[in-house]
């Protein structure tokens, strides 16, 4: 689902976490390293000073990696988890403009397998997936060692490290590179921050799956969306006998949102029933079968035609969240039958 993704984090000029005082009852050390001088702060919290909000690609940017590396090294972390992975969506809200392949490149297969919440990386690839994500290139997630260790990156060069221990070098090491380590209370992407409604997130256990076999025998036929990461989808239209195989090719803690089998083959009434104004989600069937989508405002419309030229079948959904209605919809739950995955159905 192509909508736009929560953004990471606030612009630098904008008021940040304050610094910690009198912390009580903190269960990590938590620290934002930036290259701001919090000298030039105004009394909000505002950075007023002359550093912009772009990644160098060089010295500055290296320092933060070695910042990141230093705090992993001092905890004892040589890997981590992804949590929350995304891609950028319709819109961008980056100060750098994203690129093909999410800066992911290299690290992934082009079909982003081993990109999805849960995956362990080494540090080397966790590296690099803070290099993307301090150049905007389109890739965004919290990574995280249990209770131990975590690295959030935010708009505009900022980090947020948090750690069991209190990393005297790490803090010494980024100030030494030019790079300032300030401790704060909370990261600003804390997932204890996130709206959540645990009573929502359904697990697709044997229940769900027997309950999609019962609406498909009913129905013939429904659209299952993948959402894989966020602002990404797989989509397939299955029939009854296509559900179990359909089940061992979905990504680890996918979200699956199902949907009417809704596509039409007369994709001119489609696109003629278009709403006059605001987003809309495309997803259309080519004659092999494959199923993608895409989302799109009134001013596309017009290149429309051209881009399902060789759609067989269309159906078109709202762009906004909030008036999307799914027929069911659940959480792949881990192996061991846990519900880990943190995002809504």
């Amino acid at each position: 689902m192509n909508v736009p993704m929560a953004g990471p984090g606030s612009r630098a000029s904008s008021p940040q976490v304050h610094p910690a005082d009198d912390r009580t009852d903190i269960r990590l050390h938590v620290y934002r390293v930036t290259k701001y001088d919090p000298a030039d702060r105004n009394e909000k919290g505002y950075y007023i000073g002359a550093e912009n909000e772009y990644s160098d690609h060089g010295p500055v940017e290296a320092a933060y990696l070695a910042s990141v590396a230093a705090f992993a090294e001092e905890t004892g972390i040589t890997h981590l988890t992804i949590r929350d992975p995304g891609v950028t969506g319709f819109v961008n809200f980056g100060a750098a403009s994203p690129i093909d392949g999410h800066g992911l490149a290299g690290l992934f297969p082009p079909d982003l397998t081993g990109y999805h919440d849960g995956a362990r990386a080494p540090m080397s690839v966790a590296l690099e997936l803070v290099r993307a994500m301090l150049r905007d290139n389109g890739a965004w997630c919290r990574l995280e060692a249990g209770d131990q260790f975590f690295v959030h990156v935010g708009y505009d060069q900022y980090v947020y490290v948090g750690s069991a221990l209190p990393c005297p070098r790490a803090v010494a090491l980024t100030h030494q590179r030019g790079l300032f380590a300030e401790p704060i209370n909370q990261s600003p992407y804390d997932p204890q921050l996130d709206e959540d409604d645990p009573a929502r997130r359904r697990p697709a256990d044997d229940a769900f799956w027997a309950e999609l076999d019962a609406l498909i025998s009913k129905q013939g036929a429904v659209v299952l969306e993948e959402g894989y990461l966020s602002n990404a989808s797989r989509w397939h239209r299955i029939t009854l006998d296509e559900v179990a195989p359909t089940r061992t090719r979905l990504a680890p803690r996918a979200r699956l949102l199902v949907w009417p089998d809704d596509l039409s083959t007369d994709v001119d009434a489609v696109l003629a029933g278009l709403p006059d104004d605001g987003l809309v989600e495309i997803v259309w069937q080519n004659s092999q079968g494959h199923i993608t989508s895409l989302t799109v405002d009134d001013a596309d419309y017009p290149a429309l035609p051209a881009m399902l030229a060789d759609a067989h079948a269309v159906m078109i959904l709202s762009g906004y969240a909030d008036e999307r209605t799914p027929l069911m919809a659940a959480v792949i739950p881990d192996p061991d039958g846990v519900l880990r995955a943190r995002w809504m159905p």
